[in-house]
């Protein structure tokens, strides 16, 4: 459990750093990240280094018994770089080039900037691989922020067209596979396909997912060819990339295969501020973030890497959403030790002080401006010594998964066939149902070792391969399925036998229509004695199989084969939740209903319990009488966290 901060030497006077460096050694941290945004102080003109000054930083940081995590400084070209060669940006879907004057400035496909990034990340390992404050890297700075993963750039399309031979190997191939027969879309070749954009109505849905496969694994190669250098000149030291709340853009399953430690950058309030969630929850949750949204991208990215962590927690106010409110107090807390329960083996907090210029000068850090101590600064101090009373407990795998894919979210959102309906939602609200019902869950690619979980959970993804079902009916799991599994073929298009496809072989029934529902119309469904609610979604099955619950007009809503179950429509959170908590007491797992603002993890042998709310909540059915707490107690404050032995 290692905490740490975000900070920025060439911010600050030098005589300032020792001053900083005490400071952060004092309070208990232990990583210091530093670099990554430097690329014009670490070479101010081409070719010629200037390294005196971060030299400095380093053994002034060291000094004081910090370690560091270098970051690359790849998502800032200097201007001097972009003025030689303005075909390394990157060109957006209207045709224009996304130019210097902030960041991210670059194309995945040039192949002149990745040399130069090679050539600066080289530089710096070369100097820096063998220091021993340095304890990590990170490779550059949230691949795709502010919308970089797709380029429609020279390079970009001629780098696709490879992609495209690579994968189909002859274009009659291609194709067949995008069905180019219709709008008389065929090409004579490779050198004919564009990207899918400036198109009049709708581009083939098939080429958009080929695009965005090709685009993320530009990002792939791109962090591969950075994390080689780092491994061959600064061996022993891990490798992380700081990866983004909501944003799947790119398959960071692929990313996270080449680094030893996933991490994210974890803004609970700007997240809040940004989503589709609704008025009263943006209301109720304005100053401590939604109770799920954090909490499911722990488990996203625990299950990226060998190692997880939290790059950039959020201190206070920040500068980027379209409202920018201060944490309750208490939240910052919260928000980094929910990280250490779900298993993070580092908590970094962005940033060290406020900045006092340039884009982020509205951002809060631990310190103000004038270098005084934040509001967030004392709760850093105390995560510090909590984490002496948690330390020692790890992580276990959890009783439930809960199977996520990116290219089934680029599937559901090259063709959503409904408005706001995609993958991420669905397994969002499946994932917040599982929250509500106390029990931990892992969140893991259909391609990962799924064996020893009691309860399997596919929530609508568009196409899973044969050997991943043959691991599935293998695990000895109950597998639930929600509506829209198996739709699709690899190629995006409807299996020949009608959907769930392949999955035919383990559930006989066939999805013979679907239809998407507008906003307030809603189905009913009998469960059990209750009637519930089907909302957004239904399909129509054709089965012999029973039905362990029917809509109101007969048809089956929810089917079993063995030990696989399919559900027909977008089960409302109630009806979900019943389904679930069936399965899940069916397995022999302890269901316990929250309370609505409280959520429970597990940690080794700790139970922790977060109060998001606005109002105190009695832990009293959700813990044992007799709990022997190791933080707080059964009276849970707002903002309150309590962790009492197993």
């Amino acid at each position: 459990m290692r905490l740490g901060v975000c900070y920025y030497p060439e911010h600050w006077p030098e005589a300032r750093w020792a001053e900083d460096a005490r400071q952060m050694s004092e309070l208990g941290l232990s990583l210091v990240r530093i670099g990554e945004f430097a690329w014009s102080r670490f070479e101010p003109e081409p070719g010629q280094y200037d390294w005196a000054w971060f030299d400095r930083a380093i053994e002034t940081l060291h000094n004081a018994g910090l370690k560091l995590i270098l970051g690359t400084p790849t998502a800032t070209p200097p201007k001097w770089l972009v003025d030689r060669d303005p075909s390394m940006l990157a060109i957006d879907k209207h045709g224009q080039a996304r130019g210097f004057g902030s960041r991210r400035h670059y194309c995945f496909s040039s192949q002149n900037y990745r040399q130069e990034c090679q050539r600066i990340v080289t530089a710096m390992a070369e100097r820096y691989g063998q220091h021993p404050a340095v304890a990590m890297w990170q490779t550059d700075n949230e691949f795709g922020c502010h919308d970089t993963i797709e380029s429609y750039s020279e390079h970009a399309r001629q780098a696709f067209r490879h992609w495209l031979r690579q994968r189909y190997g002859a274009i009659a191939v291609l194709n067949t596979a995008w069905g180019n027969v219709f709008w008389s879309q065929e090409y004579r070749s490779f050198e004919e396909v564009d990207p899918p954009v400036g198109t009049v109505t709708e581009p083939n849905p098939s080429h958009v997912v080929d695009f965005q496969r090709f685009s993320s694994d530009q990002v792939a190669s791109f962090n591969a060819e950075q994390v080689d250098i780092l491994r061959h000149l600064s061996p022993g030291r891990e490798i992380t990339h700081n990866f983004m709340g909501a944003f799947t853009a790119f398959d960071h399953h692929k990313v996270g295969a080449d680094l030893d430690l996933a991490s994210w950058d974890s803004y609970p309030l700007g997240f809040l501020d940004m989503s589709p969630f609704p008025d009263d929850q943006k209301r109720r949750y304005l100053r401590q973030g939604h109770p799920d949204f954090q909490a499911f991208h722990h488990d996203i990215y625990r299950g990226c890497s060998p190692k997880w962590g939290v790059m950039e927690q959020q201190p206070g106010p920040v500068n980027w959403a379209p409202n920018n409110p201060a944490p309750l107090d208490g939240m910052v807390r919260l928000w980094s030790l929910e990280a250490l329960a779900h298993g993070a083996d580092l908590v970094s907090w962005f940033r060290w002080r406020q900045c006092p210029f340039a884009q982020e000068q509205m951002h809060a850090g631990l310190l103000r401006v004038d270098a005084e101590p934040a509001p967030a600064f004392a709760e850093a101090t105390q995560v510090v010594q909590d984490v002496e009373l948690i330390s020692g407990h790890v992580t276990k795998q959890a009783p439930i998964a809960l199977l996520w894919s990116y290219d089934g979210q680029w599937m559901h959102h090259a063709q959503p066939q409904a408005e706001g309906l995609d993958l991420l939602r669905q397994t969002f609200e499946t994932y917040a149902v599982l929250r509500r019902l106390g029990l931990d869950i892992d969140i893991v690619s259909p391609e990962a070792d799924i064996s020893g979980y009691d309860l399997i959970i596919i929530p609508g993804l568009p196409f899973i391969s044969e050997a991943s079902l043959k691991r599935l009916d293998a695990s000895g799991a109950q597998i639930l399925c929600l509506c829209r599994t198996g739709s699709k073929t690899e190629d995006f298009q409807i299996p020949p036998n009608l959907a769930p496809g392949a999955l035919q072989d383990y559930l006989p029934l066939k999805v013979t229509r679907v239809e998407s529902l507008r906003s307030g119309c809603v189905e009913t469904v009998e469960i059990d004695g209750e009637s519930r609610q089907v909302e957004r979604w239904r399909e129509a099955l054709e089965t012999r199989l029973p039905a362990r619950a029917r809509f109101s007009d007969g048809a089956p809503f929810w089917v079993q084969e063995k030990s696989w179950h399919y559900l027909a429509g977008w089960p409302s959170g109630e009806l979900l939740g019943h389904v679930i908590a069936s399965l899940a007491l069916e397995a022999g797992l302890d269901v316990v209903l929250t309370h609505e603002d409280v959520r429970l993890r597990s940690l080794g042998s700790l139970r922790f319990a977060f109060n998001y709310g606005p109002e105190p909540v009695n832990l009293a059915h959700m813990a044992p009488a007799n709990a022997e707490f190791v933080l707080g107690g059964m009276e849970l404050a707002p903002a309150g966290v309590a962790a009492w032995r197993i």
